[in-house]
């Protein structure tokens, strides 16, 4: 899974150096990579029961989480980022959500916000669609 996961980096990075070349690709595909590794160092470190760990790795999460909408806010001025920053916020609070109803054995919600988690993501993919339609084809 872990690797499946991974290369979501490069497939995002494939698509925006269409739109922006190959040098704004490489620095949101490392961003974006990064992003999911503190992740998973945060639900490591929970798991393990290491709060002062998690506590740092979910504050390194959220500031790669300000680089990403920093990054993606100066290359497309049709983002709505105020918007785009408040759905970030709001997965990445699923997000660990998820994690924890799945680690303390709450399954059934764990499904239940998986299927937030993605109906979210599906929302900032518009938002990213829609600004690529925008400022390249309208």
């Amino acid at each position: 899974m872990t690797n499946r996961l991974l290369r979501n980096p490069t497939d995002f990075a494939n698509v925006l150096k269409l739109y922006y070349g190959t040098e704004i690709a490489k620095k949101f595909e490392s961003l974006f990579r990064a992003h999911l590794t503190i992740a998973a160092s945060l639900v490591n470190h929970a798991k393990a029961g290491d709060t002062e760990a998690a506590n740092e790795d979910r504050r390194d999460w959220f500031k790669n989480a300000d680089e990403i909408i920093d990054l993606l806010g100066s290359i497309n001025p049709y983002w709505n980022m105020k918007k785009f920053k408040s759905l970030f916020y709001q997965h990445l609070k699923m997000t660990e959500d998820e994690a924890t109803y799945r680690l303390n054995g709450k399954y059934a919600q764990d499904i239940i916000n998986f299927d937030l988690i993605q109906a979210d993501a599906l929302k900032m993919a518009d938002i990213m669609s829609y600004g690529i339609l925008e400022q390249f084809y309208y």
